[in-house]
C-alpha cells in the first residue's frame, strides 16, 4: 500500500513500517542532497533513500545547502521551497545562474512544496528545477521521480554528439561546449532548456507533438505536471528572443512545436 505523508506520528510509523533502518545498503554510488526544515519529513527520506542505497545527507536551511552545494556538489538535489534562511526558490535560481559551474547548473532538481496552486510550480519550473512534488506526497513516486531524473543525467552525460556543431537561422549551438549563440549574443540555458533546444534542433521544420517531446526529455515516466512543456518553452522563447529577434519556435496548435522561422511557417 502507498506511504503518503501526513503527520508527525504518521511520519513515525511509515518510516517503521515501510523502510526499516537498513543495516548495510548494497551500493552507495549516487549521492543525493535533501534540503528540508522539517525533522519528520527530513527524516522519511532520509531512511527511505538510504534503504533503496543512496548516499543521502540532509540539510535543514538554505545557507547550509548552498555550502555543501559549493563543497561536495550531490548527483542530484531534493529541495523543499520553504526552507529558512534561503528559500528553495533561490537556492535553485542560484544553482541555475550564469556564473555557476557547470558542474552545478547541470545537477537535477526534484522540488518539494506544500503550495499546489499552479503559479507556485511555474515559479518552481522557471526557477530551474526540473521536476517538482507536492506535499503529502508518498515514497514510492519520490522515488521513481528521483530514478528518472538520475537516468536522465546518466544518458545525457554519455551521448557523444555527431557534430560539434549546429545551427538553424543565426541561432549556433555547440554541443560539446554546451553554449549557445544568437547573432552576436551570447545565450545561457539551464541544463534542460539546453537539451530541449537541441531536440529541436536536430528535427527542424519537422513538428514535434508534446508526447514525443516528454518522452525525450523528461522520459516516459514523468509524473509532473502537464503544463511542464508549456513552462519549459515559454522560458526558452525569452531567452532566445530577448532582445527582440524573431520567434523560431512556433506552436502547431493541438499537436506540440517545431523550429522553424516566421517566414516558413
Amino acid at each position: 500500500m502507498p506511504a503518503p505523508i501526513v503527520g508527525e506520528d504518521h511520519h513515525r510509523s511509515i518510516v517503521e513500517h515501510h523502510v526499516a533502518e537498513p543495516t548495510a545498503p548494497n551500493r552507495r554510488s549516487r549521492r543525493i542532497l535533501v534540503v528540508e526544515d522539517e525533522p519528520s519529513i527530513a527524516g522519511f527520506v532520509r531512511r527511505g533513500l538510504h534503504f533503496e542505497g543512496y548516499d543521502v545527507e540532509v540539510v535543514p536551511d538554505g545557507p547550509g545547502a548552498l555550502r555543501r552545494l559549493r563543497d561536495s556538489p550531490p548527483d542530484l538535489l531534493v529541495l523543499d521551497v520553504m526552507v529558512p534562511g534561503v528559500d528553495g526558490f533561490e537556492i535553485a535560481r542560484r544553482l541555475r545562474a550564469v556564473e555557476t559551474a557547470e558542474s552545478l547548473r547541470s545537477i537535477p532538481i526534484l522540488m518539494l512544496t506544500a503550495r499546489d496552486a499552479v503559479a507556485d510550480r511555474v515559479t518552481g519550473l522557471r526557477a530551474g528545477a526540473d521536476d517538482y512534488l507536492v506535499k503529502p506526497f508518498d515514497f514510492d513516486e519520490l522515488l521513481a521521480r528521483i530514478e528518472a531524473l538520475l537516468r536522465r543525467a546518466s544518458s545525457a552525460s554519455l551521448e557523444e554528439p555527431a557534430r560539434e556543431t549546429v545551427q538553424f537561422a543565426d541561432l549556433v549551438v555547440d554541443l560539446a561546449g554546451r553554449t549557445v549563440r544568437r547573432g552576436e549574443r551570447d545565450i545561457h540555458l539551464t541544463a534542460r532548456e539546453f537539451d530541449l533546444l537541441v531536440l529541436f534542433l536536430h528535427h527542424p521544420e519537422k513538428v514535434l507533438p508534446r508526447s514525443t517531446i516528454m518522452a525525450r526529455i523528461w522520459g516516459d515516466d514523468f509524473f509532473g505536471d502537464s503544463n511542464v512543456l508549456e513552462v519549459f518553452i515559454a522560458n526558452l522563447r525569452r531567452a532566445l528572443e530577448a532582445e527582440g529577434e524573431p520567434r523560431l519556435i512556433q506552436t502547431v496548435r493541438g499537436v506540440g512545436y517545431v523550429l522553424r522561422t516566421a517566414a516558413g511557417s
